[in-house]
């Protein structure tokens, strides 16, 4: 048998590494996605105040920051059951949606655009940012870095620092917005909503305009058919900050609604001993491996499963585009192709746009009443936001003191965990045949997790005891001759 071994993985954040085993006729028997490395915020989160979490879980990553500080608030306020005031949740809004919006641009330019601007099978030399910047032109390179100039200066401005916030606080924010920043705001978001559009357009003429490209997206190599789930409003709408979580089946039927705080009566946690990282699943109908169908528990969740858990989007401008991507395939229910992701993305990037200048509208954006101080003795708290990588649970455990006494944190990549493993040995069976492998079909293996955008530093956390590794060791040969198992 023959190993092949991609180490580190590219464009992404955080360590994860890909073995693919070849039979004697070079085609593949399986394809392995581990991760490697271990952050244990769970562990070292007991003992603390609560107040730090939403500080705290802000370090698990520098990506995806502000997420995790907006699901710690939100589990702040659930924990001291008290209700942020208009002001207050307004502001919290304005913040995410610049970062989606920010967050998004990142990923399609720098992470995900190369292998659509340059080709998938490009030299690695030029499937990169700069050689993206070199076939768009300068311009454009100057927009994207322009944009998120002005969107982490806007989050800079509402929570102290862009990176790690110092905003949220249970029942309200740090610090209001002055009412002479309003009309800046709202030229942002004006902004913002003609560079998405501007991306969006160049995503047409650039991918979907390309019938190898097309046919790359709309085929079955990239697709399985799981469950699906995100947040959505009182409509079923997509909603990025608040909401309930609502679940489809593979056909685009309702599975469960539920409220946050039931979280753990609808999802469980699966461990494997080969990877640090965790599989959830839906506890109906339960974990029956890494499969796919309605008889499975993987669920996936970042913004095609958004969009297809949802009945459309609560912004017109996004909502046209919503439709034309779901006609492109055929007017379905649900997308099922994972390179969808990208496309989708674009569309919370203009929805998140449109949705700054509706914040920016709201009287109680700029109101000074920015807290509730109406506290209940803490106990248990859950808060759920909308990462750009996709449902994000924050769980909460204190004494009547309010100091942590248990966490579970069940980040967006892990949602995506069991199909991201899936999509990889997908592609690997449907691209590698008779042993012939090069660098592009390598590198199109490697899209099959691109298109989730994962955050692995946020994602490894075993369940509690929980500790296992897997050591191969290879010979010259490239031949595994022994691989050493640590349980726990």
């Amino acid at each position: 048998m023959t190993v092949i071994t991609i180490d580190p993985i590219t464009r992404l954040e955080g360590h994860g590494k890909i073995s693919i085993f070849l039979n004697d006729d070079g085609n593949v028997d399986k394809a392995v996605f581990q991760v490697p490395e271990l952050r244990g915020f769970e562990s070292f989160a007991v003992g603390r105040p609560a107040e730090e979490m939403p500080q705290i879980t802000s370090r698990i990553c520098g990506v995806c920051p502000t997420a995790h500080h907006m699901a710690g608030t939100k589990a702040l306020d659930d924990l001291y059951k008290v209700a942020p005031t208009p002001a207050a949740r307004a502001v919290r809004d304005l913040v995410n949606s610049a970062f989606f919006v920010e967050d998004h641009t990142l990923h399609f330019y720098v992470l995900a655009g190369p292998d659509f601007v340059m080709g998938p099978t490009a030299s690695a030399a030029e499937r990169n940012i700069l050689g993206v910047i070199g076939k768009v032109g300068l311009e454009v390179g100057g927009q994207v870095i322009e944009i998120r100039r002005r969107l982490r200066e806007l989050m800079t401005l509402c929570a102290g620092k862009p990176i790690h916030p110092v905003l949220g606080l249970p029942g309200g924010v740090a610090k209001a917005i002055p009412e002479a920043e309003r009309a800046n705001i709202a030229q942002l978001g004006k902004d913002s909503i003609e560079f998405a559009k501007f991306t969006l357009k160049l995503f047409s003429d650039i991918v979907l305009s390309n019938k190898d490209y097309l046919d790359i997206i709309t085929g079955d190599v990239y697709y399985h058919e799981t469950n699906y789930m995100g947040l959505v409003d009182a409509h079923n709408k997509v909603n990025l900050y608040d909401g309930d979580v609502r679940v489809v089946d593979p056909t685009g039927n309702e599975r469960v609604k539920f409220a946050p705080s039931d979280y753990a009566k609808n999802i469980a946690e699966h461990v494997e001993d080969w990877t640090y990282i965790k599989f959830p699943y839906l506890r109906d109908p339960g974990w029956k491996g890494f499969v796919d169908g309605v008889d499975s528990g993987v669920y996936r969740v970042a913004p095609l499963a958004r969009l297809n858990a949802s009945d459309g989007m609560a912004t017109p401008l996004a909502q046209a585009e919503y439709e034309k991507m779901y006609e492109t395939f055929g007017g379905n229910k649900v997308v099922h192709h994972t390179l969808a992701n990208h496309w989708a993305r674009l569309i919370e990037l203009l929805y998140a746009a449109e949705h700054i200048v509706e914040l920016s509208e709201m009287d109680e954006l700029t109101s000074k009443d920015i807290r509730n101080m109406d506290f209940a003795t803490p106990k248990e708290g859950v808060g759920i936001v909308e990462a750009p990588r996709g449902t994000l649970i924050h769980h909460y455990e204190t004494d009547e003191r309010g100091v942590m006494t248990g966490c579970n944190l069940i980040v967006a990549t892990l949602g995506n965990s069991a199909a991201i493993s899936m999509s990889i040995e997908r592609a690997a069976k449907n691209l590698i045949k008779n042993g012939q492998v090069d660098d592009g079909l390598l590198n199109m293996v490697e899209m099959a997790f691109r298109a989730y955008d994962p955050c692995l530093s946020c994602a490894t956390h075993a369940l509690p005891g929980q500790m296992p590794m897997s050591v191969d060791l290879i010979n010259p040969e490239g031949k595994i001759i022994e691989t050493i198992r640590r349980r726990k």
